[in-house]
């Protein structure tokens, strides 16, 4: 069966910013994370709010340019958002707190099969929702 990941905006950002930090080098394995994908022919999901959170720092020509190194393999599939998710995401975020958007990923991943590729603290709080990995740990 074909792997499947939803990559956070984080690490699109650490894979086209090439950025680190004091001690890790995270856009090296941003990049390595989605040449395994590629190698391996696995799937990256992203959804309307990942495209929404990496629009507040680039346009959309630069969001294509990232997302190039695995739509060229046709290793990209959008996926969409439920109104079924939605209400989870309300219901879930009155109960336990968590941000929205965050809380969103998390589901859309689980929904999709997919494990859920962030370098985000918090998500760690939603392991029980859904597989939580770092690039580095698919590698």
């Amino acid at each position: 069966m074909t792997k499947r990941y939803y990559v956070d905006a984080c690490i699109w950002r650490d894979f086209h910013e090439n950025r680190e930090d004091q001690f890790r080098p995270l856009g090296e394995w941003a990049f390595n994370f989605l040449r395994m994908v590629r190698e391996t022919k696995s799937k990256v999901l992203y959804s309307d709010l990942i495209i929404k959170e990496l629009s507040i720092s680039y346009n959309e020509k630069e969001i294509k340019a990232m997302f190039k190194i695995i739509d060229e393999g046709g290793l990209l599939e959008k996926v969409e958002t439920t109104r079924e998710q939605i209400k989870e995401v309300m219901r879930r975020k009155r109960e336990e707190k968590f941000p929205f958007g965050d809380l969103l990923h998390a589901i859309l991943a689980r929904d999709n099969q997919a494990i859920m590729v962030t370098r985000d603290k918090h998500f760690e709080e939603f392991d029980r929702i859904v597989e939580i990995r770092k690039p580095e740990d698919l590698i």
